[in-house]
């Protein structure tokens, strides 16, 4: 293993002579490993294999990170308190140009530089917190406020495209291949219900009264990195950056967030959303971006928090009526607890 891994990194154009690498993380989708080098002068990196069976455009997605990193970068040079190294990600590319090493087998790898000194949260349990993140994903937005065209590839194509899913749920509803529906009568009626009211924010956007922005379109607290006295130095996991609303962001950031139990929380009495947490991440990101966002986009943030739930839940229950066919689970019924939950 450690030839191959030595192979792959000698692909790059990094600083140094490979000196071991080891698992690194706890992210679902790509492979990470943390890569040292032998020599003190020089940085250590973090090797990546890209899952192209998610992202099946990993060109597309490097290119995207490429264009994101580097219209920061000239943002930060303006400012003369920034430490670049540590507050963007820094892709080293392949020593033929290209941002990616395709291996024989088909594999897509890719290396960044390490961002040393730095942490994660997973769990928001302070306002302060909560205000940091807010701040840390407004930042994020004002500094690609004026990201010029062409626009980002779609890296997931209709990743939160409520009418998509919505059509989804009730077409998988109509084929009931398990023979479940029957069974969540309740949760189906709760859709239906709701499924209006759900296009908000897709109703605003084709009616050209909110813009797409560029969108990180997954603000899970542990994809800030904070230093050693807990200041944000960067936002990570780009692979999802591509058009979207802003809605996007600030939903599922006070979806993950603010949630004071669990995703899949076997007692809902536990399951409700923390208003000092809301509070503090809406201070936090709107000071950062109040001064570019236009008043439908305010005027609705707070309904994006709604829309992220119902939009997981129909996620889950569709997976649900399906089969268990995409997520993961852990026991029977694990997607119905997850949509009871969410609901």
């Amino acid at each position: 293993m450690e030839d191959k891994i030595n192979s792959i990194v000698e692909k790059f154009d990094i600083c140094g002579t490979y000196a071991g690498g080891g698992s690194y993380g706890n992210g679902h989708i790509n492979e990470t490993l943390l890569i040292k080098t032998a020599e003190k002068e020089c940085d250590d990196y973090i090797l990546q294999k890209v899952n192209h069976y998610v992202f099946r455009d990993v060109e597309g997605l490097m290119q995207n990170m490429q264009r994101v990193t580097e219209h920061i970068r000239s943002k930060l040079k303006l400012d003369a308190q920034a430490d670049i190294k540590r507050n963007v990600i820094t892709i080293i590319p392949a020593k033929d140009g290209k941002l990616f090493y395709k291996d024989e087998s088909g594999g897509y790898w890719r290396i960044l530089l390490f961002i040393d000194g730095g942490h994660s949260y997973d769990i928001v349990d302070s306002p302060q917190k909560a205000y940091m993140g807010g701040r840390a994903f407004g930042n994020f937005q004002k500094l690609l406020s004026d990201f010029p065209p062409p626009p980002l590839v779609e890296t997931i194509p209709d990743f939160h495209n409520i009418e998509m899913r919505l059509q989804t749920f009730f077409r998988t509803v109509e084929e009931d291949p398990q023979g479940r529906a029957a069974e969540v009568k309740e949760e189906i009626s709760h859709v239906e219900k709701r499924q209006d009211e759900m296009k908000t924010i897709y109703n605003l956007g084709k009616a050209g009264k909110i813009p797409l922005r560029i969108t990180h379109n997954d603000t899970k607290f542990n994809n800030i990195l904070f230093d050693d006295r807990d200041n944000v130095l960067c936002i990570l996991d780009l692979d999802t950056v591509m058009p979207g609303y802003i809605h996007y962001d600030f939903g599922d950031a006070i979806r993950t967030g603010a949630n004071t139990g669990a995703e899949d929380d076997e007692d809902l009495s536990r399951v409700s959303l923390d208003i000092n947490l809301f509070k503090a991440y809406a201070q936090g990101f709107l000071e950062e971006t109040h001064s570019f966002l236009n008043q439908h986009e305010i005027d609705n943030l707070a309904f994006s928090a709604k829309l992220f739930a119902f939009s997981q839940a129909l996620r889950f229950l569709t997976d649900y009526i399906a089969g268990d066919v995409y997520y993961k689970i852990h026991y029977a019924k694990h997607n119905l607890q997850r949509t009871k939950a969410q609901f």
